[in-house]
């Protein structure tokens, strides 16, 4: 049982194993004061603990909105998954059915530990779902050149509602710049909206190199690579993080290092979708920055952090038939740290005194969490989304399991009415 002292100035965790920067653990108490870490008091362990805290988990791609597709044209290819099972699908939804597979989807989120998301999905107004939730996001409006119109929406709109933010709304929830893709995007678009971001100042979101065939047909079309390419446009001038990667070169992962562009790396989408193995190993060896994500809930089907820490780190031993490739510290770090700096984040993704008090609380009196020996180890290899019993963010206790029928508090709707939005919005669709 997770044992909380509050208080007016804000509360502290007591008697928790941590984990902590410079890849090591304690035992101790949490402070938090307002939305920070206000003091770590370790001591030595006199008895067995129950309670594991760690840095909230950064999800660095996502489109929360397709909880309502969970599972849609399971079993075929990208191309073919996109074209007959979601693009269909997506053209009948309404803001009201895109809100509710936000709010859904945040929901999922808080519950398993995440604390922060990079969420892509069309709407000007889907990202309220997660300043609903109480959840940090960084959203934005996916590049499409085919769409008339949509770069002066990109511009306008990230910069409307960046302003909204600041200045009304106070929540951690801004947009980022992003085009959907190399392929969904001709060089006017990426040209317009690199000179536009000079002003607007955001990392770019993008997919990028995610198969074979959109890496080799970029090649065709261009010359180079999708990196290469989006480098010579000047779009990735202000830095950025890049989902997928799989077929990046290593000249590609030499020119995200370069421009502080972050592969964020999402294994069990990559493996539904047949699209490969992304050469993290490598990658990182070349100085990049690599983070974790799990993509949407269609192609996925869960949002559980934990569950791509694990596939993480066993794929990548089994194909370089090496177990001492990315170790489970590794791996903690790209769900936490790697992914605040993917966002440009110096203020989350580790306990330490002055960060934002983001704590992802796990129960260890569970069967396969007994004993804690290696307590990095056992999260990655161990640990599930439904181990997490509390998620604070900036010191709000936005999920919190000891509050049986009420675990959102952060969520404006509570989860009764949550859940039968999302129904009444799959029913709409037809499926």
């Amino acid at each position: 049982m997770v044992e909380v002292e509050r208080s007016e100035r804000g509360c502290v965790v007591k008697d928790c194993l941590m984990l902590l920067p410079g890849r090591r653990t304690g035992f101790g108490d949490i402070v938090v004061e307002g939305d920070s870490i206000a003091d770590i008091r370790l001591r030595p362990q006199t008895a067995p603990c129950t309670t594991l805290v760690m840095p909230g988990l950064v999800n660095c791609h996502c489109h929360a909105p397709m909880t309502l597709v969970r599972g849609l044209g399971g079993g075929l290819p990208l191309q073919r998954w996109l074209e007959e099972a979601i693009f269909p699908v997506e053209a009948r939804m309404t803001d009201e059915d895109i809100h509710a597979g936000t709010v859904w989807g945040a929901m999922e989120m808080l519950a398993g530990g995440t604390t922060c998301v990079a969420d892509m999905y069309n709407g000007k107004t889907y990202p309220n779902g997660f300043v609903e939730v109480g959840m940090r996001a960084r959203t934005c409006i996916p590049g499409l050149s085919i769409v008339p119109g949509r770069l002066e929406e990109c511009i306008s709109g990230t910069r409307s509602w960046n302003r909204w933010m600041r200045e009304e709304a106070k929540a951690d929830v801004y947009m980022d710049a992003c085009i959907h893709s190399e392929y969904l995007t001709d060089e006017k678009f990426c040209r317009g909206l690199a000179d536009a971001n000079r002003e607007l100042g955001r990392r770019l979101h993008f997919h990028c190199s995610e198969t074979r065939r959109e890496h080799e047909e970029c090649i065709g079309r261009h010359g180079k690579t999708p990196i290469a390419y989006l480098a010579d446009t000047g779009i990735l001038d202000r830095g950025g993080y890049a989902a997928h990667c799989v077929w990046c070169t290593d000249d590609d992962f030499r020119i995200m290092a370069e421009r502080d562009v972050t592969l964020v790396h999402n294994p069990t989408s990559n493996m539904k979708l047949g699209s490969g193995f992304a050469r993290i190993a490598r990658a990182m060896e070349l100085g990049v920055n690599v983070a974790l994500g799990t993509d949407g809930p269609a192609s996925n089907d869960n949002l559980d952090m934990f569950e791509e820490m694990h596939l993480a780190s066993l794929i990548h031993k089994g194909l370089a038939n090496d177990p001492t490739v990315l170790s489970p510290w590794d791996i903690v770090e790209m769900a936490t740290k790697n992914g605040a700096k993917a966002l440009g984040r110096d203020d989350i993704g580790e306990l330490a005194v002055g960060k934002k008090a983001d704590l992802c609380i796990v129960d260890l009196d569970r069967p396969h969490l007994v004993p804690a020996l290696d307590l990095p180890n056992l999260v990655v290899n161990s640990m599930h989304g439904s181990d997490v019993v509390a998620t604070v963010v900036g010191g709000d206790f936005t999920y919190d399991k000891s509050r049986a029928g009420a675990e959102f508090d952060g969520v404006y709707v509570g989860m009764e009415k949550a859940r039968a939005d999302l129904l009444a919005a799959v029913r709409r669709l037809g499926l």
